[in-house]
């Protein structure tokens, strides 16, 4: 990241919560459309959930949809103003749980929008409860005891329900370090260049802290991400 906060970027005295991921994704977006000079164009998608803090973080032209509909709701701005770029930003529990369906379909179609997808490992705004990516045994509001996989299932890899399907990218990143932070740079700003040129669906999945949830100290949530998390989703362009 810049020295330099991006110009796109505001500063409020409440938002997120101490040590939260979302800052990091929100700046690294504003930082690529600036430098792509996409300010006055995009059009970007958030979620009913703790994303749509960003309108009051972002300066782009923001439409709030209702919960896991960010998707749908891109797709349709997209049809209407074909010249702008489309941004949806959702996190994981909504993107592939209550709006899996239209993830699905989007990629199915290939539609030509942005998806960014923030990935905790559980539902953030609505209480920490258990989520398709929370891994086995991770205690949540919903899975005291730990979530059995034998019951809820192992934690849901996007790059394999889309093996067969022909978007124009995906990806998945890591915030938990400054490596991985600027690697996450570079795969959001070819989804964008992608997404420009028209080639289709882009997804970037971002693995994130939520500490609040997680009952963590910042560091301890950053340190489960790199020891846990990232052994179940793997990082890297995973398809082009």
């Amino acid at each position: 990241m810049r020295l330099k906060a991006p110009e796109t970027v505001t500063f409020l005295k409440s938002g997120f919560c101490p040590g939260c991921g979302h800052g990091l994704a929100v700046r690294l977006i504003a930082e690529t459309v600036e430098k792509m000079g996409l300010n006055e164009k995009l059009i970007t998608v958030v979620d009913v959930a703790c994303g749509s803090l960003n309108i009051n973080s972002w300066k782009f032209d923001t439409i709030m949809a209702a919960h896991g509909r960010p998707i749908p709701t891109a797709i349709g701005i997209k049809k209407v103003r074909p010249e702008n770029p489309v941004l949806a930003y959702i996190g994981d529990g909504a993107a592939y749980a209550i709006g899996m369906a239209e993830m699905m379909h989007a990629g199915i179609r290939n539609d030509n929008i942005l998806t960014v997808v923030i990935n905790n490992g559980l539902f953030g705004m609505t209480g920490g409860q258990c989520a398709p990516t929370s891994l086995p045994g991770q205690v949540t509001t919903s899975t005291p005891h730990g979530k059995d996989p034998a019951k809820w299932g192992m934690p849901f890899q996007i790059e394999k329900a889309f093996s067969g399907l022909h978007i124009a990218y995906l990806a998945r990143g890591s915030l938990a370090d400054a490596k991985g932070i600027r690697i996450s740079k570079k795969y959001i700003e070819t989804a964008f260049e992608k997404h420009m040129a028209g080639e289709g669906f882009c997804l970037v999945e971002l693995l994130w802290p939520c500490p609040t949830n997680m009952n963590m100290t910042p560091v301890k949530c950053v340190q489960r991400i790199n020891e846990e998390m990232i052994p179940y989703f793997p990082l890297g362009e995973l398809k082009k």
